[in-house]
């Protein structure tokens, strides 16, 4: 049995609990159907070219986030000069009001909030995606590979320019 053989079910196992990174970063960097397959597409062929280095008493999830990030900052810095559309986010939302009235004023939120996101560059792209996906300040730290420090200002300039904006 060869070395990625060997490799192939656990690394099935794992992209399969965790697809849903993947989803969020193609949704948040790319803005047309096609580029997301293409991104998805890259994104996968990078996880699987450096499963083998993967240390398994990490966090796979920590992992995947950094290589598909890098691999999404990569592809936006080559090749996304095109135009953009907000970013859409609401395939993760629950719990939306019942009340009509109510409802438009959340859509009307997401919305702004989608358009405030697609406008940020690709690593206050990145930290607003981890941070909206409630990883804490040293896991988004790590997959940026930047300091708790550095994420936590980032964070707090982000939140005052969201309500300032939206």
């Amino acid at each position: 049995m060869t070395q990625a053989t060997d490799l192939h079910e656990p690394f099935k196992l794992l992209i399969e609990q965790h697809r849903g990174i993947v989803f969020k970063i193609v949704n948040t960097y790319c803005f047309d159907p096609d580029d997301r397959m293409d991104l998805a597409q890259e994104i996968m062929v990078q996880l699987w070219r450096a499963f083998a280095k993967y240390d398994g008493h990490r966090p796979f999830q920590t992992w995947m986030y950094r290589i598909a990030l890098n691999v999404a900052i990569s592809h936006v810095r080559t090749t996304m000069r095109r135009g953009m559309r907000p970013v859409q986010l609401n395939e993760d939302l629950h719990d939306l009001p019942d009340d009509p009235g109510d409802q438009l004023l959340t859509e009307e939120r997401i919305s702004a909030l989608q358009t405030f996101i697609a406008a940020q560059n690709e690593l206050d792209r990145a930290l607003l995606l981890l941070y909206l996906d409630d990883h804490s300040y040293q896991q988004i730290a790590e997959i940026l590979g930047i300091s708790e420090s550095n994420v936590g200002t980032k964070i707090s300039r982000l939140k005052q320019r969201i309500r300032a904006t939206c």
